[in-house]
């Protein structure tokens, strides 16, 4: 099954919200888990345009703020539920929600529960 990786820039005040839209719609699962993603801080910038209606900032003005970065994967069959759930609750008039190809390479076998170099006698 073809997968992609989903990132979204989100207010501090909604990546729980944004987390929970994201796995309810079936990202997250990566083999036998769930609710798998990860976050990092990161700082924007953008300018509202005349007609915008900006969560923050002013029209007309560029804005630098702070956001949380979140990722995750879903299987490409996912992937307009997945942007409408985010859509849904996501504050911002237009989010930006990117769905990027994933390399995913063949299963391979569980590793051996013994570590490296150990004998089973």
């Amino acid at each position: 099954m073809t997968r992609v990786k989903v990132e979204v820039s989100v207010p501090d005040s909604h990546v729980e919200v944004v987390l929970a839209a994201l796995h309810e719609a079936g990202a997250g699962r990566v083999g036998g888990y769930d609710h798998c993603s990860s976050s990092w801080r990161v700082s924007g910038t953008w300018r509202p345009l005349a007609g915008a209606a900006p969560y923050l900032g002013r029209v007309g003005h560029v804005e630098h703020g702070e956001e949380c970065r979140v990722e995750s994967v879903c299987d490409i069959d996912d992937v307009a539920s997945v942007h409408e759930a985010v859509r849904r609750v996501h504050p911002y008039e237009e989010p930006l929600v990117l769905f990027l190809p994933v390399y995913d390479p063949p299963a391979v076998a569980p590793r051996d529960a013994q570590p490296p170099g150990s004998s089973s006698s």
